[in-house]
């Protein structure tokens, strides 16, 4: 197993290390687009590949883009429909970062004929 791979096996998005404290108390927005997704079909095994782009205000912590982008690589070989992919890295960030607004975009590229944009936004989580 090469290096990165070991890497993107043993990350674990969980570890405090990946967070850092957000130094400013003005809102801002980072935006970040990770346009190489890629997690297999549950069903047929079949790559799905899809730009991810990312929105959010942060509170008292931002994400290391590392360990995002780790994270992100980590659903390769993960058998997952786009729908809980999409919802599972919303959930996830969500609740490790605590944002002040957080709006995340699923955007797959089409297979079978068929094209899948999911967008999860929190402000639409009536909280």
């Amino acid at each position: 197993m090469k290096y990165g791979e070991r890497e993107i096996r043993e990350f674990d998005i969980e570890q405090d290390e990946h967070y850092w404290p957000n130094t400013h108390e003005k809102n801002y927005t980072i935006d970040i687009e990770l346009p190489e997704f890629m997690c297999r079909c549950p069903r047929s095994g079949y790559p799905d590949f899809a730009t991810i782009r990312l929105s959010y205000v942060p509170e008292e912590k931002v994400i290391e883009l590392k360990a995002l982008k780790l994270y992100i690589n980590s659903f390769m070989d993960r058998y997952i429909s786009h729908e809980n992919a999409a919802n599972e890295i919303f959930d996830t960030l969500y609740r490790r970062l605590k944002p002040r607004r957080m709006k995340l975009v699923a955007d797959f590229n089409p297979r079978g004929n068929v094209h899948t944009v999911i967008t999860i936004d929190s402000e639409m989580m009536g909280e």
